[in-house]
């Protein structure tokens, strides 16, 4: 069975089009500052400040393209940060989450919902989990070995979708915990 790259995502921000043009300004446009490994995905050009209850993180920033809710994607050390609940969910379910704060250049959002950290998942096509015997939704254990904190990550989403390319993600957090550096490979162990 081949191996899985495991990729550190970063605190980030989904936004839609219509708050994106109130936090920065009517004309805005998303700009890419970089393409993700996910298909159309990318890194834009613009950052904003993250506002909880008990502290801030500034320039923090927006993925694209733009999404159909706000999502804000933290470590659990940054809700902390925060002073937010440390809510673990899959990318896309806010519902119940933690309320957060979004200040831009040209506005502020107050959303009521929609600051979590996600949970560790694996991308893959139809058929990456054909090859590795897994289904959408099933839950998984990847075996990360590096030079001084080897483990074993377990509860890991298995995520298939056609316009996904293979790769597992995980947070901040959770890469320092495995001492991940540089290109990091996972196997999945059953």
């Amino acid at each position: 069975m081949k191996d899985i790259l495991v990729e550190t995502s970063a605190r980030h921000i989904h936004v839609t089009e219509e708050q994106f043009k109130i936090l920065f300004g009517e004309d805005a446009k998303i700009e890419v500052r970089a393409p993700l490994s996910q298909p159309g995905q990318y890194v834009s050009t613009s950052r904003l400040e993250v506002v909880g209850p008990k502290r801030s993180i500034p320039n923090v920033s927006i993925l694209g393209p733009f999404r159909k809710a706000a999502q804000v994607e933290v470590s659990a050390t940054d809700a902390r940060t925060l002073g937010v609940p440390a809510v673990i969910r899959e990318s896309g379910d806010i519902a119940g989450s933690a309320p957060i704060k979004l200040v831009g250049p040209a506005g502020e959002l107050e959303l009521s919902e929609g600051c979590i950290v996600a949970k560790r998942h694996i991308h893959m096509t139809p058929a990456d989990a054909e090859e590795f015997g897994v289904k959408n939704g099933e839950i998984v254990k990847v075996e990360v070995n590096t030079p001084e904190r080897s483990l074993i990550f377990g509860d890991v989403v298995v995520r298939v979708r056609e316009d996904f390319a293979l790769a597992m993600h995980i947070d901040t957090d959770e890469s320092n915990a495995a001492g991940c550096s540089g290109t990091v490979y996972g196997r999945i162990v059953k």
